[in-house]
């Protein structure tokens, strides 16, 4: 993984980005970003299908140490796991099939299990930004069309005073 550095310039919101060559970097880069996380953020994810969302979202995991396996929740639209030790829960929420914006998330009480969670809302774009200006947008690239390519280009940009003074370049490591 590579993750060019760059000047910050502090009334932008920062930026980093990161190339992945395969799953198990996805996995690794999530269980690095677990570290920079903590009770009260919000993670969005975008990318298209099969790019890796749920991959980063199960590295993330391991690496806050929550219980029982992360897996797409596109079904069942959210999943709480709980932790193992100290740390945050983190809630896995799958926005695919929900057409409107934060008030078709209503009933799964974000807002509410925001402060003590970590949230993690794959195609939650234009659907969970009410919840909080402090977030991290994560975009993940793929090669589209029929293709083995397992490449990936992401791009992890820090919004609001939360993310203004951690040092994301450290996700390139």
């Amino acid at each position: 993984m590579e993750a060019p550095a760059a000047p910050h310039n502090a009334a932008e919101p920062l930026s980093v980005s990161i190339t992945v060559n395969s799953p198990e970097q996805m996995g690794e880069l999530g269980r690095r970003l677990a570290k920079l996380l903590r009770a009260g953020d919000l993670v969005m994810l975008t990318g298209e299908l099969g790019a890796g969302k749920t991959t980063l979202t199960r590295g993330l995991g391991e690496g806050l140490g929550v219980r029982g396996a992360v897996t797409s929740p596109t079904f069942v639209i959210a999943r709480v796991h709980p932790p193992l030790g100290g740390g945050p829960p983190l809630v896995h929420v799958d926005a695919y099939r929900l057409s409107g914006g934060l008030d078709d998330m209503e009933d799964l009480d974000l807002d509410v299990s925001l402060p003590e969670s970590v949230i993690v809302v794959e195609w939650g774009e234009g659907k969970v930004e009410e919840l909080t200006d402090d977030r991290l947008a994560v975009v993940i690239h793929r090669a589209v069309g029929d293709t083995t390519d397992e490449v990936r280009h992401v791009t992890v940009t820090g919004l609001g005073e939360r993310w203004a003074a951690v040092e994301l370049s450290v996700l390139g490591v």
